[in-house]
């Protein structure tokens, strides 16, 4: 797992390659993501953007920005945590995601950035 704390937002990611959605023959490599997002704050934040960057192998890199995380844009309390799990398809046995969740304080109405941790997805085989 990897964990990264910026402005009182605690951002952990685990991952896991999906060997049974991919098809490597065709290049397609399925990976799904498990993210937490904690409010170490002492007042309520709102997540309002998200901005991916995805670095596969090959050298491509894709970006990817949208308002929310699956379809919604999140009030978390002070003290309190939101999960949600998503995917990333790479058409390379190794890639890297990395970003960055722009967040609103929900008492002054100010915007600020949270980093997402980087992590790597690679293909178990890979490994050896």
């Amino acid at each position: 797992m990897e964990t990264l704390t910026t402005n009182g937002i605690r951002i952990s990611v685990e991952h896991q390659y999906q060997p049974s959605h991919s098809e490597p023959h065709r290049n397609y490599f399925l990976h799904v993501y498990d993210i937490s997002i904690e409010n170490r704050n002492p007042y309520p934040v709102q997540l309002l953007r998200r901005h991916w960057i995805i670095i596969e192998d090959s050298g491509i890199k894709n970006e990817v920005k949208g308002d929310g995380v699956i379809g919604e844009q999140p009030i978390i309390q002070p003290g309190g945590v939101h999960a949600y799990s998503s995917y990333c398809v790479l058409n390379t046995e190794i890639g890297q995601m990395e970003g960055t969740y722009t967040m609103k304080r929900m008492d002054e109405k100010t915007f600020f950035e949270v980093k997402i941790p980087a992590f790597i997805l690679m293909v178990p085989a890979k490994l050896n």
